[in-house]
């Protein structure tokens, strides 16, 4: 399997859960720069919300 998580190359969010007893774990990484990383069910989801709001697909939006 490929290696999905995200580069300065390769831009994007991944999150991993490999089973339902397992704390999820996910990495994001904006072209802007930004960073960040998370571990556990409740900070993974802040992850993906904050990157969602703030990073990636928000760069390509416009205010009106």
């Amino acid at each position: 399997m490929a290696d999905l998580t995200p580069t300065p190359d390769r831009p994007g969010l991944h999150v991993s859960k490999v089973s339902p007893n397992t704390p999820a774990t996910g990495s994001a990484v904006c072209h802007c720069g930004a960073t960040a990383t998370a571990t556990g069910d409740t900070q993974v989801k802040a992850l993906v919300e904050g990157y969602t709001a703030n990073h990636g697909p928000a760069h390509g939006r416009t205010e009106r």
